[in-house]
């Protein structure tokens, strides 16, 4: 069945009819499909333009056509165009010509953006949920690592002493901030386009608003030519999930290395690695790469709907139907990744023993014996040239900071005393410095303290 076959003599070549198809995927939104469709005629009865029984039989029609498709018994086809046809055309067969005036005082063009914006909407929602349980865990690893000192690197290279729980701190102010644009998009969608028409609106008296409110918007929206072939939302959304990939790809390259043979920071769990067809001994964390190479398929999706938009006139052009496909392709790829990553890193072991040795041994306490001597007397930049001294004899002698004498100390600037173990120690570098989102105890307790009210809270 075709909405708008009365216009043409020919039938549609087959491979125009397969080009032009959308069922193949637009069936994802059956749902909202037929949920927004109910709404509709609800008030289509409610303005008179429809009688009560013809609403119940409508609504009656369309809830056994979604309960059929759920378990089974209803196959979603390729005979038909899209998923408003495939409604459609089995509403009538199963109600008569009743079915018909389903359409009234809509176009396909606000129907599929009323789908979309459903659909969209929900999945945010689904993202948001995933995110808060990736938050939930990295919450209970700061929790358990507030003395779990390791090295924190600027180049890749150690540079200052901090703790696991700061390093996995700073990854959920990202996820954080993800959540925040998530919601941000929701607030801006959250519109109606249902009763725009095909562009320029309709001559019935719809009550736009009492539709908006059965389907939960804050109302409806205000340009009939902008309902239609707005897209923003979708664009906004594949933004957001581009960053939520990129900070999870940040991660995963993190674990990847920590994974490595030089630095044996974590272990990850058997479930969240695979082996290596000719290489016994190795054991490899294909999730985090996965997830790491899936980063580039969720930016493609942004950039593609951003290049199918950039030259659209006003209003629907069926270019807009390129939204679809690689948007649901780019949500499930996100929420599998958020998914699949929140389930290696809570199984993920950290060997505390090899990130505390990693952090003596890289000089990360070089900042802090400098600090030692500016506390002594001595300026700044001669208190960094002699500390300089003190790692390129460290380096010579292959032993950290920790490990020189007193006398050797002392050779090199006789400011040094006895208390400069404690200075440098891991313990003080860390937990002397207390300003807020600062890695010291103090501090961290703080941010722990507000992080457990934020997601009580959100």
């Amino acid at each position: 069945m075709k909405l708008w076959g009365g216009r043409f003599t020919k039938e549609t070549n087959q491979l125009v009819h397969n080009f032009n198809a959308s069922i193949g995927f637009d069936q994802k939104f059956y749902k909202q499909d037929i949920r927004g469709s109910i709404a509709h005629v609800t008030m289509l009865a409610k303005q008179g333009i429809l009688t009560n029984e013809e609403k119940k039989a409508i609504v009656a029609g369309l809830e056994g056509i979604a309960k059929d498709i759920e378990n089974g018994t209803l196959v979603i086809d390729g005979t038909h165009e899209d998923i408003h046809s495939f409604v459609e055309a089995h509403l009538i067969s199963r109600i008569g010509d009743t079915g018909k005036k389903l359409h009234t005082g809509r176009s396909r063009n606000d129907q599929v953006a009323l789908d979309m914006k459903l659909y969209t909407r929900d999945e945010v929602l689904a993202v948001d949920e995933l995110l808060k349980t990736l938050l939930e865990e990295l919450l209970t690893i700061m929790k358990n690592n507030l003395d779990t000192y390791m090295p924190g690197f600027t180049h890749l290279q150690k540079a200052q002493p901090i703790t696991l729980a700061h390093h996995m701190g700073a990854y959920f102010e990202m996820f954080r901030r993800d959540r925040s644009r998530l919601h941000d998009i929701y607030e801006r969608m959250n519109y109606s386009p249902i009763g725009s028409g095909a562009l320029a609106g309709t001559t019935y008296p719809l009550d736009r608003e009492y539709t908006a409110q059965l389907l939960d918007f804050y109302g409806a929206t205000l340009n009939s030519m902008d309902s239609v072939s707005d897209r923003d939302y979708l664009i906004e959304f594949l933004s957001a999930m581009s960053t939520i990939m990129m900070h999870l790809s940040r991660f995963c390259e993190e674990i990847i290395i920590w994974n490595s043979n030089e630095y044996q920071f974590v272990e990850i769990d058997d479930a969240y690695s695979t082996g290596s067809s000719i290489m016994p001994q190795k054991k490899n964390p294909d999730i985090a790469e996965l997830v790491r190479g899936k980063t580039g398929r969720v930016y493609g999706a942004l950039v593609s709907l951003l290049t199918t938009m950039k030259s659209l006139p006003l209003a629907y052009n069926k270019d807009m139907q390129e939204d679809k496909e690689l948007t649901f392709d780019a949500i499930d790829t996100v929420k599998g990744c958020i998914a699949l990553f929140t389930g290696m890193l809570s199984t993920m072991e950290f060997k505390k023993d090899n990130m505390n040795k990693s952090a003596r041994n890289g000089f990360t306490n070089a900042t802090d014996a400098a600090d030692y001597l500016v506390n002594h007397g001595v300026p700044f930049r001669d208190a960094h040239g002699i500390v300089g001294q003190l790692v390129l004899f460290c380096i010579e002698k292959n032993i950290a900071l920790d490990d020189m004498t007193l006398e050797e100390y002392q050779a090199i600037s006789p400011v040094f005393e006895e208390d400069i173990y404690e200075a440098i120690s891991m313990e003080t570098c860390v937990q002397k410095r207390n300003t807020i989102g600062a890695p010291g105890q103090e501090a961290m307790k703080q941010v722990i303290a507000q992080a457990e009210t934020y997601l009580k809270e959100n």
